[in-house]
């Protein structure tokens, strides 16, 4: 059995995209995404910091197929910062979408954190948008409470979390994702690909029993 990782005032908690959408049935869904949430409840709990990310974004965002004449969702198109994968419409601002999902029982988030907002850019991340230069202010506060270490969990591993605790890393966060309170979309060697980056940041890999008991 690993070692029990102590958690203190130190440690955030931070859950990412558990939203209508990315559920089973959703405009975007992750196969499996609604079996966390009970396992994300316990976790929180254990917590003194816990931030949710909800993605939201306006309608015609420029990560959507719909705003490309003749794009179909999975294309990808160049855009000022990148090139840009293009998907189904989700999250639609005030939209059931969009709405963070009705069983995650987190009343204790001291945050809670809206990205994608911007028309023109995409944000998997929750410090900084897919241009790399919008940041969402998430390390100023965290620094600013005194928080050094990341746990990470939610949707999808491959993408919004991978590129969080990424960023995470790079702010100087000890970052940590919780790989059994995460599902991923995994096409094309995409889970693969996102777990041999974390690893070469040092983002560590652990399991939810190493922080519950």
């Amino acid at each position: 059995m690993p070692a029990r990782i102590a958690i203190d005032e130190r440690d955030v908690l931070l859950v990412i995209d558990m939203q209508v959408d990315f559920m089973p049935g959703g405009a975007l869904a992750v196969d499996g995404g609604d079996a966390i949430v009970p396992l994300i409840n316990r976790l929180a709990q254990n917590f003194t910091n816990v931030v949710l990310t909800q993605d939201w974004h306006p309608p015609g965002h420029a990560s959507f197929a719909s705003a490309h004449a003749g794009a179909k969702p999975f294309d990808t198109v160049a855009m000022p910062y990148g090139e840009q994968t293009l998907w189904p419409d989700h999250c639609v601002q005030g939209s059931r979408g969009a709405a963070l999902r009705e069983d995650l029982a987190i009343d204790r988030a001291t945050l809670i954190l809206r990205k994608g907002y911007h028309d023109g850019v995409d944000s998997y991340s929750a410090f900084v948008e897919a241009d790399g230069k919008t940041l969402t202010g998430l390390a100023a506060l965290l620094k600013e409470k005194g928080v050094n270490r990341v746990f990470a969990c939610g949707l999808a591993t491959d993408y919004c979390v991978a590129y969080s605790a990424l960023d995470a890393r790079a702010k100087g966060f000890e970052t940590f994702v919780i790989e059994d309170a995460c599902r991923a979309i995994d096409a094309n060697d995409s889970l693969a690909i996102a777990w041999a980056k974390m690893e070469a940041a040092e983002v560590a890999r652990v399991q939810s029993r190493e922080l519950l008991g």
